[in-house]
Formats: structure tokens, sequence, C-alpha cells
């Protein structure tokens, strides 16, 4: 990024910008932890000055959410949310000089949907950047992912190795990167001549681990980050195993979506380059203990680059 965009200024939009996080029905989330070293952040004059025009005369950036621990958890109620994804968005907010808010939606098809029809400027994932999406989307790379599978704590299933899912029921966010993942490992199966696994589709994380925990599935297929916030803030209930590169495990580039009508993308992308270059990026991903998940540098259309 030029020198030209490095003009750090305080200003009546910083004051704005940390006023906090906006989220659901406009309900301030004053219970929300705030990013790490959130106060410091300075609006960049440049980067606010590149905003589209609506977004500058609103003085609002909108976020679609679903319920995706540790990225977003949705308080009892129904809107207050906290985790990775409120975290940078304040930081977010901060550098563009602008307030952010977040609508919770149920899973991935709404946020995109949502975002076409121009109720969101925006959606932070966890999703995977693919060439397809990138057509209507600008993506920004933050992290990486792998896939791993959340089974109850004494379940009678015998799943202790990814391989023991073949043949079992296993239940998804619906369109989320994990489908995917779930399918490489259904044809694993297949070539070692046993069952494929049964995918069950629903909502949001919530409601895959409510299956898992009732027995209507045997184990909840979410990303590695997720399933190590689910052991280790529900300590004994849940344990989990991850998919190899044998099993047709990849890892995959997670990114913020944004629709390329609006001309938001390289604006949120530069906003990305600044919390990686003042050490804000690192913190976060520290804070949530996701450092083995980290990229670089964030990127912007991964997948229609390759």
């Amino acid at each position: 990024m030029g020198s030209s965009l490095r003009q750090w200024r305080r200003s009546p939009l910083a004051v704005a910008a940390a006023a906090g996080l906006v989220l659901a029905g406009c309900t301030v989330d004053d219970g929300a932890a705030p990013a790490p070293s959130a106060a410091a952040l300075t609006v960049v004059a440049a980067l606010h000055d590149q905003l589209p025009q609506a977004i500058k005369d609103a003085g609002v950036l909108r976020f679609a959410g679903d319920s995706h621990p540790p990225y977003r958890t949705v308080g009892p109620d129904g809107k207050t949310v906290t985790g990775i994804d409120p975290d940078f968005q304040q930081a977010l907010g901060q550098i563009l000089g602008v307030r952010t808010e977040t609508t919770i939606v149920a899973g991935l098809p709404a946020a995109l949907q949502g975002m076409l029809s121009g109720r969101y400027d925006a959606f932070n994932g966890p999703v995977k950047a693919t060439a397809e999406r990138e057509k209507q989307f600008d993506t920004v790379t933050w992290m990486t992912t792998r896939t791993a599978y959340v089974v109850p704590e004494g379940s009678a299933a015998g799943i202790k190795q990814t391989a023991d899912l073949c043949g079992k029921r296993v239940a998804v966010v619906t369109a989320s990167v994990v489908e995917g993942q779930l399918a490489k490992l259904s044809a694993f199966c297949e070539r070692e001549q046993r069952p494929g696994v049964q995918v069950i589709g629903l909502d949001d994380t919530n409601a895959i681990l409510l299956a898992a925990k009732s027995g209507r599935v045997e184990a909840a297929g979410m990303t590695q980050a997720a399933a190590i916030d689910v052991t280790e803030q529900q300590k004994g209930q849940y344990e989990y195993v991850t998919q190899t590169e044998e099993q047709g495990a990849t890892t995959d580039n997670l990114a913020l979506y944004t629709p390329k009508a609006g001309k938001l993308g390289p604006v949120l992308q530069k906003a990305f380059e600044e919390l990686f270059r003042d050490g804000t990026y690192t913190r976060i991903m520290q804070k949530w203990a996701l450092a083995d998940v980290t990229v670089p540098q964030p990127l912007f259309d991964a997948a229609s680059a390759k």
C-alpha cells in the first residue's frame, strides 16, 4: 500500500467508530469483549474516503452473520454477539471510521442473498473463497482451516478416528465449506469399499451440535477452529477428530465476502492490510487460540487468481 493510504488522523469519525459494535436490530453489544488494542486504532482517512458513498452517508457497515462459534456466539437474547468476527468488525470499523452492525441470519445462503439484494454490505465467513462465487463477490481471505468432526464424549458410535464416520450420519451447516470436505470423505470411504457418509444439512452450528447431542446424528462437522472452541467451552462434553489429506482434506481459504457491484472489496482488503501491519490481526487470532490457521497476509479474490 502506498504512503498516500497511510494518512492517519484522529477525528470525530474515530470517536464514532470507537463507540462500539452495533448488532442485530441495532442493539449495542455492551457485553462484547473489545478487540485487542482496539482503542489504539485510528481512522485511516484515505480509506474512509474510498468507501462507497452510501456507506459514508450512513456511517455504518452492515454485516450479515449466522450463529457460528467461535466466529460469532449469539447470546440468549438473539442479538448480542461475541467472538472473532465482532473483534475484527470493530477493528475494521475503527480503521474505516464507521460503525459496524451485524444482523443474524439463518446460514450462508441467507447471507449471500441478503448481500446481493442490498440488505447487507459484507459477510465475514467462515466461508471458502471459490472462483464460482467470486464472479459475484469479492473475497478477502484472512484465515485457513481444516475440517473436524465433533462427537459427544462417551458416544456409543465408536468414532475414534475420522475413518469411523464411514456409513455414519454427520450434520453440517448447509452450504458451508464443510459440505465439500464431507463429500471428499465419502469418496474416501467408497474407495475403501465402505458406505459413504450420510449428510444432514442444518441451519447453524448450534443446530448441528444439538443433533449430535440428541443422537439424531453421530457427529457434527465444522471448521477446526470451531471444534477447538466447542471442546474448550464445553469441557468434558465433546471430543473431535480431524480429517486427513488421505481422506480428501485440504486447507481451505476462509474469506470475507462482499458484492462486487458495491465496490467495497478493495477497501476492505486495504483495511485488513492495516490490521496485519499494525499487529491487530495477530493479537486477535492469538486471543482466540487460532495461531495455527493464520495467513501471512490477506489475499484478495484468491480463488480467481489461481
